[in-house]
């Protein structure tokens, strides 16, 4: 009976964990992506301009921390093997920034209204972010591997070197390099058009 009722309570908890959420976006070519969320397209532009970010380095980011799903969360822990417990990380959003440095960015940016769950306002924080890593890190604003590393280690972990000592995470950062090498190659072949678009959006 114990047993029972922890996996009926199990199952409860995780539809009720579930409700509501976003489907996650599987992308094979980021051009028809962008082609349908002109608005995305437009804001990743932006922050580029804003930053000196190139956009295939943001996106490639975004869709590893969330494949585009707006109210992407970490996984959460289980109690017992069995209950969903704590969620590791404060981490949310498209970029799946955490409290801490969700807020500082609005501190630093002026960005007092930002959401998480807004794309123009996560992908500006990740052209910002990217842009304090050249800074504080000195890595070059296009290296999408190393760029990644300090997205997840902090600038703190990056300059002391924390990814050494984790090869899952070093494989991570290939894939969202070879990511966004690959959506440069796509947009390349796309952004005239989606230039268009843009000018004939409506808001």
């Amino acid at each position: 009976m114990k047993k029972l009722t922890l996996l009926l309570l199990s199952l409860f908890l995780s539809g009720c964990f579930s409700l509501f959420s976003s489907d996650a976006i599987t992308v094979s070519n980021i051009c028809t992506l962008m082609d349908e969320e002109v608005r995305w397209y437009q804001a990743t532009k932006a922050s580029t301009k804003k930053y000196g970010v190139p956009m295939h380095v943001q996106l490639a980011i975004i869709y590893q921390e969330s494949h585009f799903k707006s109210d992407a969360k970490p996984p959460r822990t289980k109690l017992f093997s069995v209950i969903p417990w704590f969620r590791p990380t404060t981490a949310h959003g498209f970029a799946q920034a955490t409290d801490a440095t969700w807020a500082l960015y609005k501190l630093k940016t002026g960005n007092t209204n930002a959401s998480r769950e807004n794309f123009e306002d996560a992908v500006d924080f990740v052209g910002w972010y990217i842009s304090k890593s050249k800074k504080r890190s000195n890595i070059n604003k296009n290296d999408a591997y190393n760029q990644y590393l300090a997205y997840h280690e902090g600038h703190g972990g990056f300059n002391r070197k924390t990814h050494h000592a984790k090869p899952w995470l070093k494989k991570v950062a290939r894939k969202v390099a070879a990511n966004a090498k690959r959506y440069q190659q796509q947009l390349n072949q796309c952004t005239s058009r989606l230039d268009k678009n843009s000018v004939w959006s409506f808001f």
